[in-house]
């Protein structure tokens, strides 16, 4: 009894042991690379999967509401609600929405969001106004590019006469210079047409006597022109019943006017 008490009991060896006996350099090898590898492994599992989700509130997400068409102040207080902020990040001047108005917004309505997310928004700002620029002096065609530029338009042109003026440039301006109107309103300009020699407006010489005409058209620098004769009982004879060019017209001096004259024959 006593020897076999004596004799050493052999522990059964692992398949740990035999793949890697102790002492042995595998084994160090595996304790200073491999457990480590491993830890590294379960620690980004963890993270990835359980503390990163509570984070980052994976899962919150939910809807974007449309901001378009609320006022700046209104909208803001939609996403206080949700817990969102909001930034303007460019104004648009609209003549046909009003100042504030939110045109369009980043991201795009019913898109997924988080709370704390920034909603980025483009508002109207409105009417603007403008000034009319200096438009005296200049030529019409200067006073045009003056005017686009400034964000108007050309509206009428008009014509005057004045000696102490360059010929066909700008006398003013209808509004002024300086007034501040809408953007893309209509800005009628004066012209100078020039000295008032050489030029001439046509009279009315329908319903007169073909002498009464010739000599009105005489006083005014006109000559009479070719004359046609139609017979019509209701008129006198040489009464003037058309003429071809329409009262009022601009006409340079020396120029003819056809006339249209009654007879009975």
């Amino acid at each position: 009894m006593n020897e076999e008490n004596n004799q050493e009991i052999e522990l059964p060896v692992s398949r740990y042991d035999r793949a890697l006996p102790p002492g042995s350099f595998k084994r160090r090898l595996v304790h200073w690379i491999g457990f480590p590898i491993i830890i590294f492994v379960v620690l980004y599992i963890i993270t990835d999967n359980i503390i990163m989700p509570i984070i980052t509130r994976h899962g919150s997400e939910f809807p974007l509401a449309d901001l378009t068409g609320y006022e700046l102040e209104d909208a803001r207080q939609i996403l206080e609600s949700a817990a969102l902020n909001i930034e303007v990040t460019a104004e648009e001047y609209l003549p046909n929405k009003r100042e504030g108005i939110i045109l369009s917004q980043y991201p795009i309505p019913d898109t997924k969001v988080k709370s704390g997310r920034t909603i980025k928004v483009t508002i109207s700002g409105g009417q603007r106004m403008v000034r009319v620029p200096e438009l005296a002096g200049y030529s019409v065609r200067q006073a045009k590019l003056n005017i686009e530029s400034a964000g108007l338009v050309l509206g009428d042109v008009a014509w005057t006469f004045a000696d102490s003026l360059p010929e066909k440039v700008v006398v003013f301006s209808y509004p002024a210079s300086g007034m501040e109107m809408p953007m893309g309103s209509p800005v009628n300009l004066m012209v100078n047409r020039g000295s008032l020699a050489g030029v001439a407006y046509m009279p009315k010489l329908v319903g007169l006597q073909m002498i009464e005409a010739r000599k009105l058209l005489e006083e005014r620098g006109l000559k009479t022109g070719l004359i046609s004769y139609i017979r019509d009982e209701n008129y006198l004879p040489e009464t003037v019943l058309e003429q071809s060019v329409e009262e009022a017209t601009e006409l340079e001096v020396g120029e003819e006017v056809d006339l249209v004259v009654s007879t009975t024959e």
